[in-house]
Parts: C-alpha cells; sequence; structure tokens
C-alpha cells in the first residue's frame, strides 16, 4: 500500500522520531512517502467555491500537489505535536485545503501521531482526537490507529523504547 505521512512538525525532534519509528515497521510492505508539511508553501483556504469541490484549488501555490498526493494514499498518516492545544499550524493549512476535493478522499484509512509537551491524561490530546474524529465521521475515514505520546524535551521519545515498540508495532500491523 501506498502510505503518506504528513509531518506537522517544523523541527527535527520527538514527531520525527515518532514518524521513524512508525515508518521502520511499515517499510517492509508498504511504500511509503513523508511530505513535511513545513516546506510546503500552501495558502489559507480562503472558501472562495471556485474549487467547486471537486476541481482543485486555484491558489498558485503547493495546495493542490499536496491533495493529489492524498488523494493517491490508501493510507494517511498525520503526525503533528501539540501547538496550543491543536495540531501545528502547516498540518492544519494542508487539511483546509483538502475542501477542494474532499470527497475524493472519502473512505480514506488514516492514522493519527500526537505528541506533547503535557502527559496524555491532558486536554490537548482529547482536542485534537476530537478535531479528526469530526473529519474522520464526515469523510467515512477508516482511523486505524490514534497514538498520543508525552514528550517534553528534545529526545524524549528517542528514549521511551516502549513508545517506539509500540509505534513500530502499528505500523508492521498495516
Amino acid at each position: 500500500m501506498k502510505i503518506l505521512v504528513l509531518n506537522g512538525s517544523p523541527r527535527k525532534g520527538n514527531t520525527v522520531t515518532a514518524i521513524q519509528a512508525f515508518a521502520e515497521g511499515a517499510k517492509a510492505k508498504n511504500e511509503i512517502e513523508v511530505v513535511d508539511t513545513y516546506k510546503l508553501n500552501v495558502s489559507p483556504c480562503m472558501g472562495c467555491g471556485a474549487c467547486e469541490c471537486h476541481k482543485g484549488c486555484v491558489a498558485k501555490d503547493d495546495s493542490n500537489q499536496i491533495v493529489d498526493k492524498l488523494v493517491a494514499a490508501d493510507v494517511i498518516v498525520f503526525a503533528t505535536p501539540v501547538y496550543w492545544w491543536g495540531m501545528t499550524a502547516q498540518m492544519k493549512l494542508v487539511i483546509d485545503k483538502c475542501y477542494c476535493r474532499g470527497m475524493q478522499l472519502k473512505n480514506k484509512k488514516v492514522g493519527v501521531i500526537v505528541v506533547g509537551g503535557s502527559p496524555v491524561d491532558n486536554e490537548q490530546y482529547r482536542l485534537i482526537r476530537g478535531q479528526f474524529s469530526c473529519i474522520s465521521e464526515y469523510l467515512g475515514w477508516d482511523i486505524l490507529f490514534h497514538k498520543d505520546y508525552y514528550a517534553s524535551a528534545k529526545g524524549d521519545l528517542a528514549g521511551n523504547a516502549d513508545a517506539l515498540k509500540e509505534l513500530r508495532a502499528v505500523g508492521e500491523s498495516i
């Protein structure tokens, strides 16, 4: 299967560590591409309606290119650190641009990896889980996994053998 991992982190820290562990587990049976959302030139959705929800975005940026990749993927993994009780702005920009071809993203298999600087029982994880749950319900997505991790300092996740083992196992299961 083609797995597209959207990396919402602009840093080379715990979220990237999580992605690498997941990819290590998944690489034997799947084709994996990681896209760093912070490297994309994606303008905010203007709600102009010119895309008519199927033609694609009229913006002259990377919007259509990344949405094409999302449409072509068999599995989409959203990996984001927590920024102010939510996903990163870079990740949200990409998700907002899915409006232009949302119906072509129906019934996708998805996974979510969230890394935050508070223990996983903190409200921030529930808010992100709720947002992905709403999107999934609307588009008929099958959430294969949703994993939350606490890692407050750079390198914390790399030192968490149980978390890395779990992420590799999740990757292997796909």
